[in-house]
C-alpha cells in the first residue's frame, strides 16, 4: 500500500511537471522563461542566477549559487543608459560574460527582477531569463534553498553595447501621437491612468491614444507565474494591441512597462520598446498632451430643472 501512495505521488508530480513545461513550450518565444525544477537541475555555472529580492530575504533563504543584486541600485544607475562604461563594469562585475546564462528572479510577480531583465536585454546580455513563478514557485516546489551568501564571482569581461531601439524617448512618443508609428501601452493601474492617482506627479492622465493594460494581469496572482499563451493574447487582443506592430510601453518609470515588454517578447513580438522615463517625465512636464476622462455631467433629479 505504501508503495502505491508513493508511485502515486510520483506520477502526480511529473504530470504537473509535464503540463507546466508543456505550457512553457507554447509560447513563442518559451526560452525567456525558465521553469524551477530545469533550473534545478542545471549544472553548477550553467545560469548566473540573480536574487533581485531585498537583502533581508536574500538572507532568510534564497536559490543556491544566487547573487544578490541591489533592484533600487540598478534602477536609479540606470539613467539615460548611456554610460556603457559602468555597466560594462556592473555587469561584467557578477560574472556574466557575452556567452553566459542569466535568470533573474524575485518575490513579487517580475515586477522587480522584469526591470533586471530589460536592463540586461538593454545592455546587450543577449540570453537573459525570467525564473517562471519566481521565489513562490520555487519555495512551492520544496527545492533547495541556501541561507549561505554566495561569495563573489570572478569579473568577466563584458562590454556594454546598448540596443538603443529597446528604448523609446519622450521625443519618439510624442510623433507617435501623431503618425501612430508605433502602439504606446499604459502599463499603469486604471487609477493611474484615469487621472486619479497621481503619484506624486504634477498632472494625472494619459498619454493620448494609450491602450491600457495593467501589468498585473499578466501574470496568475496565485502563482506568480505567467499566464497561459491563449490568455495573454486574449488581453492583448482586448486591449487594442496587436503584437505583430511596434510598440513602447510605459509607466511609472519603467518597471512595470519592463515586465509588458517582457510578456510581448514571450509571445513573439520583435519589436517592443520601453518608454522608460514613462509618467516620472510625462506627467510633471507642461507642454506634453495628457487625456483623462471628463467628470460626468451631474444628471437632475427628479423634479429638479437642469441648470444650462
Amino acid at each position: 500500500m505504501r508503495r502505491f501512495y508513493a508511485l502515486s505521488l510520483v506520477i502526480a508530480v511529473l504530470c504537473v511537471t509535464l503540463v507546466q513545461a508543456a505550457e512553457t513550450a507554447s509560447y513563442p518565444r518559451p526560452r525567456l522563461l525558465i521553469e524551477p525544477g530545469r533550473l534545478a537541475k542545471a549544472k553548477p555555472g550553467q545560469f548566473v542566477i540573480l536574487d533581485v529580492r531585498s537583502q533581508e530575504a536574500y538572507d532568510e533563504g534564497h536559490i543556491p549559487g544566487a547573487i544578490r543584486v541591489d533592484h533600487d541600485e540598478w534602477k536609479d544607475a540606470f539613467g539615460d543608459g548611456s554610460d556603457a562604461e559602468a555597466w560594462s563594469k556592473r555587469i561584467g562585475g557578477l560574472g556574466i560574460g557575452p556567452e553566459s546564462s542569466v535568470v533573474a528572479y524575485d518575490g513579487s510577480a517580475c515586477k522587480e527582477a522584469g526591470r533586471i531583465w530589460w536592463i540586461l536585454r538593454y545592455w546587450g546580455v543577449s540570453d537573459a531569463r525570467l525564473l517562471n513563478g519566481g521565489w513562490k514557485a520555487w519555495n512551492a516546489k520544496k527545492l533547495p534553498v541556501s541561507t549561505e551568501a554566495t561569495p563573489a564571482p570572478e569579473a568577466a569581461e563584458f562590454k556594454a553595447t546598448p540596443a538603443k531601439r529597446r528604448l523609446v524617448s519622450k521625443a519618439q512618443v510624442l510623433r507617435a501621437i501623431k503618425d501612430h508609428r508605433f502602439q504606446i501601452i499604459d502599463t499603469r493601474s486604471n487609477d493611474e491612468n484615469c487621472g486619479i492617482d497621481l503619484k506624486k506627479n504634477l498632472r494625472g492622465g494619459h498619454i493620448p491614444g494609450a491602450r491600457h493594460l495593467d501589468w498585473v494581469n499578466l501574470v496568475d496572482p496565485e502563482t506568480d507565474r505567467f499566464k497561459s499563451p491563449e490568455e495573454l493574447r486574449k488581453l492583448f487582443d482586448e486591449a487594442g494591441i496587436d503584437i505583430n506592430q511596434p510598440t513602447a510601453s510605459h509607466c511609472q518609470s519603467g518597471g512595470r512597462a519592463s515586465v509588458m515588454v517582457f510578456a510581448l517578447e514571450l509571445m513573439g513580438a520583435k519589436n517592443a520598446g520601453n518608454y522608460y522615463p514613462g509618467w516620472s517625465e510625462w506627467g510633471n512636464l507642461e507642454d506634453t498632451p495628457i487625456e483623462k476622462p471628463e467628470a460626468e455631467e451631474k444628471k437632475p433629479e427628479a423634479g429638479e430643472k437642469s441648470e444650462k
